[in-house]
């Protein structure tokens, strides 16, 4: 899986990130802004001290962090199976 090798904050809780394999763009997180934990966001400064975590995982707090794999889904619009091809489902044939 591709690790997240950069990540700067946007405007209206967008990110922009920086993948080992070369990807990079824009993820839209103002979904989450205001809601349960990320209600810190609404001190957008909070939101600002976005960074790369010591396993990896996109980071604000010891107490905030969302898992960069499924970051990196939203970015590239890849699915799970596209990454781990274990996750597809096995074909069954005629006559098996």
């Amino acid at each position: 899986m591709p690790a997240p090798i950069e990540v700067k904050p946007l405007d209206n809780y967008r990110l922009w990130l920086r993948y080992s394999d070369g990807a990079e763009g824009v993820v839209d997180l103002s979904d989450f802004a205001g809601d349960g934990i990320f209600a810190r966001w609404n001190d957008y400064r909070e939101f600002e001290k976005v960074h790369i975590g010591p396993s990896g995982e996109i980071a604000w707090s010891d107490e905030i962090d969302m898992c960069s794999d499924a970051l990196y889904l939203k970015l590239t619009g890849k699915q799970p199976e596209d990454l781990f091809p274990n996750l597809r489902p096995l074909t069954q044939h005629a006559g098996n």
